[in-house]
């Protein structure tokens, strides 16, 4: 557990008790995924049935994550979940990987778990744990390239 951050954007409900069909967005932390910091729906968890997502995922790999959500054409930045890390999550484990648009189970050559559906167009990654007004200011540009 704990071996990778990545942003899961489907309407898989990993735990059971999901509320509505999605898509949601939710955090691929290995070993499942997560509405919020537990196996437990999130009551804060979302639907985002836009043509065009803005996702975002920050951990600081110790004790806190948050998840957020929005339309990439209008709107601010929904705060799905930010708190304490799942129980067997602190510390991470994290194993030096970078990739962009597909995770560990969208492409196994065997077939396997290929989950993954839907474009992936723009990423960023940053260094440490960004302030909300960070991530404010990023969905602001998002807007502003006006995806359509």
């Amino acid at each position: 557990a704990g071996a990778m951050d990545a942003i899961n954007f489907s309407t898989q409900c990993w735990f059971g008790g999901c509320s509505g069909s999605g898509p949601w967005v939710q955090a691929d932390l290995e070993w499942g995924l997560y509405p919020g910091g537990s196996q437990s729906w999130n009551p804060n968890q979302r639907a985002f049935p836009h043509k065009f997502v803005t996702a975002t995922l920050k951990n600081n790999g110790t004790t806190r994550f948050a998840i957020k959500g929005s339309n990439a054409q209008s709107g601010g930045l929904y705060t799905l979940y930010d708190g304490p890390l799942p129980n067997g999550y602190s510390p991470m484990k994290k194993q030096g990987a970078i990739i962009l648009g597909s995770g560990g189970d969208c492409c196994k050559p065997d077939g396997g778990a290929n989950l993954s559906a839907g474009t992936f167009y723009e990423g960023a990654i940053v260094a440490g744990y960004p302030s909300d007004a960070t991530e404010n200011a990023v969905q602001a540009e998002v807007i502003a390239a006006g995806y359509r």
